[in-house]
């Protein structure tokens, strides 16, 4: 491209789409908040742009939207225990959360404490800030009120858990969609089942969506998988596997086995599927350490 069409486009990105009104020093452009293709130079030419803009901005707003969302994430939501620093694992099974600090500790830690509480005999603490564990459930459901007031994203995942473990899905939804609004990878995910099944909100496959696709680029393998079965069953192939590949590069093993499916039909070429397995092995080695696998050994839970 010449030096003058570089600048004939460059002049042309800094007029309003509409009018033409070109930006100057009293005149201060805004671009379009989907897609960032046109500027405007008032909220009058953007509505007048309208028919003529809306779709090349669906059209440009969806490719940013995948590029976000086919990014792989560099780990997964659950991040690192506060303890031994080694990623969590994609299992939830395999961490605990504890109440006094809410934080989620993997089994190794809670293994080795409490191997070291049984030699020393010492009475039984949290294993990362060493406060008397709550065994009255009344203390430890006011202890999490009080945490998730303060805005503590995982006593409010929790609390949500909770209620709906209780068959209260409406109130399950409140806290949930609080802690989404907050942040909260897991609560998005959570929402994305409530919205699926209809418990405590209607119905609604949009949002369903949304929230799916929030929590997977957030990193939860969980929802990738989600999305790719909504995209085969769309027989949209192609994403479904770029899902499952994400989901394979964060340590998730139901991707994997999906992968193979997707390679025995042909959706994925053997080096793709081959890269994937490397991945997603390295990803498994760097959650173990010797104490993990004796609280495997020894089902600490």
């Amino acid at each position: 491209m010449s030096t003058d069409s570089v600048e004939a486009e460059a002049a042309a990105d800094m007029c309003c789409a509409s009018c033409g009104t070109a930006q100057v020093d009293d005149i201060k452009l805004k671009k379009c908040d989907a897609c960032d293709l046109v500027h405007y130079c008032s909220d009058n030419c953007k509505q007048l742009h309208r028919s003529e803009h809306e779709h090349p901005c669906k059209e440009r707003a969806a490719e940013l939207r995948d590029e976000i969302l086919f990014r792989q994430p560099e780990s997964t939501h659950l991040g690192d225990c506060p303890i031994c620093f080694l990623p969590l694992r994609t299992d939830h099974a395999k961490s605990m959360m504890i109440v006094c600090c809410s934080k989620i500790i993997c089994d190794g830690c809670v293994y080795a404490d409490k191997r070291h509480r049984h030699r020393e005999n010492l009475q039984q603490t949290c294993p990362f800030c060493r406060h008397p564990i709550r065994k009255i459930d009344e203390e430890a459901n006011k202890k999490l009120m009080k945490r998730a007031a303060a805005n503590d994203l995982v006593a409010m995942r929790q609390i949500g858990l909770k209620h709906y473990g209780e068959d209260d899905y409406v109130r399950a939804f409140e806290y949930w969609s609080k802690a989404a609004q907050l942040g909260d990878i897991d609560a998005h995910y959570e929402l994305s089942l409530l919205y699926t099944q209809g418990q405590g909100v209607e119905k609604d496959d949009k949002m369903q969506m949304y929230h799916s696709e929030e929590a997977a680029i957030g990193g939860d393998p969980r929802s990738r998988i989600i999305l790719a079965h909504c995209e085969w069953k769309n027989k949209r192939f192609d994403r479904a596997v770029k899902h499952l590949i994400i989901a394979a590069n964060l340590g998730h093993y139901t991707a994997t086995r999906a992968l193979k499916l997707c390679y025995a039909e042909g959706h994925v070429s053997k080096e793709v599927f081959a890269a994937a397995l490397r991945a997603h092995q390295a990803a498994v080695d760097a959650t173990k350490s010797p104490q993990r696998e004796k609280a495997a050994a020894a089902d600490c839970y």
